[in-house]
C-alpha cells in the first residue's frame, strides 16, 4: 500500500494552499447533500408558506448558492473559483420528517468544487434552521456529505449508499 498524505500539509507540518498551476483545466462537478429533521408540524408550516420569516425554501436555496460563491472566504486554503453553475434543490421528506438539500457546483478549472457543493448544502440547511427556529428549536441538521464528483486527476467518485456502510 502506498503512503497517503494530506495535500495541504507540508513535510514540516505547516498548512499550505496547494499549487494547482501545473494542473490541466477540466470540467469539474460535485454534488453534496444534507437534511434538516424537524417536527411534522414545522414541515407543514414551511410547505404551506406560513413561516414568520417568509419563504424558507426559496431563501435557503439562495443562501446556498451565495455560500458556494464565498467558499474561499470561509474555508482556509480553498482556492477562489470562477463557478459556472451552482444549483440547490430542497425537497420535503415526510419520512424524516424534514427537508432534504442537494447542492451541485460546476466549473472548468484546475481544482475541484467539492467544498463549494458542501458549503452550499451546509448553509442551505443552516438557513432552514434559522428561518424556522422560532417554532422548532429542536431541529437537527445532519447527513452533510459529498455524493459525487467528477473531473480532475483523481477521477470520479460516487459515495456508497449509507445503508451499505452500516
Amino acid at each position: 500500500m502506498t503512503e497517503q498524505r494530506l495535500s495541504h500539509i507540508a513535510a514540516d507540518g505547516t498548512a499550505n494552499m496547494v499549487d494547482v498551476s501545473g494542473k490541466a483545466e477540466t470540467l469539474r462537478t460535485a454534488v453534496a447533500e444534507g437534511h434538516v429533521r424537524m417536527l411534522p408540524e414545522t414541515l407543514a408550516l414551511i410547505l404551506a408558506g406560513n413561516a414568520l420569516k417568509g419563504d424558507v425554501i426559496g431563501t435557503a436555496r439562495l443562501a446556498g448558492i451565495m455560500a458556494a460563491k464565498q467558499t474561499a472566504s470561509l474555508i482556509p486554503l480553498c482556492h477562489p473559483l470562477m463557478l459556472t453553475k451552482v444549483a440547490v434543490d430542497i425537497e420535503p421528506d415526510e419520512t424524516l420528517p424534514g427537508l432534504r438539500v442537494t447542492a451541485m457546483a460546476r466549473l472548468t478549472g484546475k481544482t475541484g468544487v467539492e467544498m463549494e457543493a458542501l458549503t452550499a448544502a451546509s448553509v442551505a440547511c443552516l438557513t432552514i434552521y434559522d428561518m424556522a427556529k422560532a417554532v422548532d428549536r429542536g431541529m437537527e441538521i445532519g447527513g452533510i456529505r459529498l455524493l459525487e464528483k467528477s473531473g480532475g486527476r483523481s477521477g470520479d467518485f460516487r459515495a456508497p449508499d449509507p445503508e451499505a456502510r452500516a
